[in-house]
């Protein structure tokens, strides 16, 4: 695989794994780096071979134009394309998460990038911790 490729089988797509991830079982990781939201489940099911499937939600409450919530869709989708291959999970590991769009107006590229650094950052140790 290319390093900094997206691929078909990294997005979460599963309606199933969607409602695992929001629903009553609720996520084992959780963290807001403004102006974004994880929120992240274990998903041992999936026939996937990607160690990490994403699905980005930016909010109309948030964004009332869509050229504005699609604006932020691209800028979280491109700081996570570049950072997700520096902080790997476990191998065997297979994790949904999902990335949401807390701020009210349009946030800059760079702060994206920052919040998905953290983000990932904190993933990467709480997996690591969790299976030791």
């Amino acid at each position: 695989m290319k390093r900094f490729g997206l691929y078909k089988k990294q997005k979460l797509c599963s309606a199933t794994a969607i409602d695992l991830l929001f629903g009553s079982g609720g996520a084992e990781f959780s963290r807001i780096a403004y102006p974004v939201r994880a929120v992240a489940r274990r998903n041992d099911r999936r026939r996937s071979d990607a160690s990490l499937t994403f699905l980005i939600s930016v909010p109309k409450k948030r964004l009332r134009h869509a050229v504005d919530r699609v604006l932020m869709r691209r800028r979280i989708r491109e700081a996570f394309r570049l950072t997700h291959q520096d902080y790997p999970l476990p191998q065997g590991l297979r994790v949904d998460i999902a990335f949401i769009y807390v701020a009210n107006g349009l946030a800059p590229y760079a702060a994206v990038q920052r919040s998905m650094i953290r983000i990932l950052e904190d993933l990467q140790k709480f997996y690591a911790q969790d299976c030791r």
